[in-house]
């Protein structure tokens, strides 16, 4: 299992036991802010794409949505989602469970600057019923990506973020 593969990855980093699992889902902005007892916007949503024949991963804050225009800018082509079976296949994760952390090679993660805004965020961590707490500091560390990037709209911008 995918949860399985993400608590090895942070095993590596002493981190395991901050990994957090539910009895109930956490599938969804809305189901993962419940679980937590969170604000929806601090659930750190992995958003799949695929951008030139790869998988793209974009971590974004959970009131943010994909402006089409900003991702065309970015990555120089049409927003294209990956199914639920290419998310499995060319990441490593489920969709409810997507997150940047042990995703298969090639993968490339990228963060949004919806999230600049919070001290800590909640990605998910390989399931459908999990999330780990992190730092904006320990999510660029442990997600490997690649840039920060600016390719959403609907959220509400802070200074950092601007």
């Amino acid at each position: 299992m995918a949860i399985d593969k993400v608590r090895q990855y942070f095993k590596n980093y002493g981190m395991e036991d901050k990994i957090q699992e539910f009895p109930v889902s956490s599938a969804t902005v809305e189901l993962a802010a419940a679980a937590l007892h969170c604000e929806p916007q601090r659930i750190a949503k992995t958003l799949s794409f695929l951008a030139d024949g790869k998988a793209v991963l974009i971590v974004a804050a959970g009131d943010a949505k994909v402006d089409n225009r900003g991702y065309k800018a970015q990555f120089g082509t049409k927003a294209k989602m990956l199914s639920p079976e290419e998310a499995e296949t060319l990441v490593g994760h489920a969709v409810g469970g997507v997150c940047p952390f042990a995703v298969k090679e090639g993968v490339q993660v990228y963060l949004d600057v919806s999230l600049k805004r919070f001290d800590t965020v909640f990605p998910a961590c390989g399931s459908a019923n999990s999330a780990i707490e992190l730092t904006i500091p320990e999510l660029e560390k442990y997600s490997g990506y690649v840039e920060w990037v600016d390719v959403c709209k609907g959220y509400e911008r802070s200074s950092e973020t601007e």
